[in-house]
């Protein structure tokens, strides 16, 4: 059977979003540790040594104020739910991911679901507060799921004809 060039981009783009994709588990890895070892009094004065500059140069910055705000207001319950919820998403993607490019079979349902409840949960997220971030986020989403949707159909039918490795 041969392979369009359409065929070949959209492989290559599936690989390329899922390495992103797994990058994005590992750096919400490395988040939930951070959160577990650092104290909401030393983010907040992290947050606010480094937009000290920037806002004695513009007292309105929108985003210096909002990271400050948001620093301020964090207590320990705060940063245990989210190091909590960075950990096991991290942890979740970062095997699923993984167990795709590996091309095991039974994962590809279970990262389209986890997507899925996750673009779910974004687009809550949205209706409650608008932001170009989550939205970029969303639509990622909706491609990474839409691609393993098409790479599992391919993998079941190459398993259906006896072609591939596929687990």
């Amino acid at each position: 059977m041969e392979t369009s060039r359409r065929d070949i981009l959209l492989d290559r783009l599936f690989y390329v979003a899922l390495i992103l994709k797994g990058l994005d588990g590992v750096l919400e890895l490395v988040g939930g540790v951070m959160l577990l070892v650092v104290t909401p009094d030393q983010i907040n004065s992290f947050v606010t040594w480094i937009t000290q500059h920037e806002l004695s140069e513009d007292p309105n910055d929108l985003i210096a104020n909002a990271l400050v705000n948001l620093a301020g207001s964090l207590d320990v319950s705060a940063t245990t739910f989210a190091a909590a919820y960075l950990l096991v998403h991290g942890i979740v993607k970062v095997l699923l991911v993984g167990a795709v490019l590996a091309h095991r079979l039974w994962a590809y349902p279970w990262l389209i679901a986890f997507l899925v409840v996750f673009i779910a949960y974004q687009i809550y997220q949205m209706a409650i507060g608008f932001t170009w971030g989550m939205l970029a986020l969303t639509v990622f989403d909706v491609v990474i799921v839409a691609l393993t949707w098409r790479e599992n159909g391919q993998h079941k039918a190459k398993r259906a004809r006896g072609e591939g490795v596929a687990r």
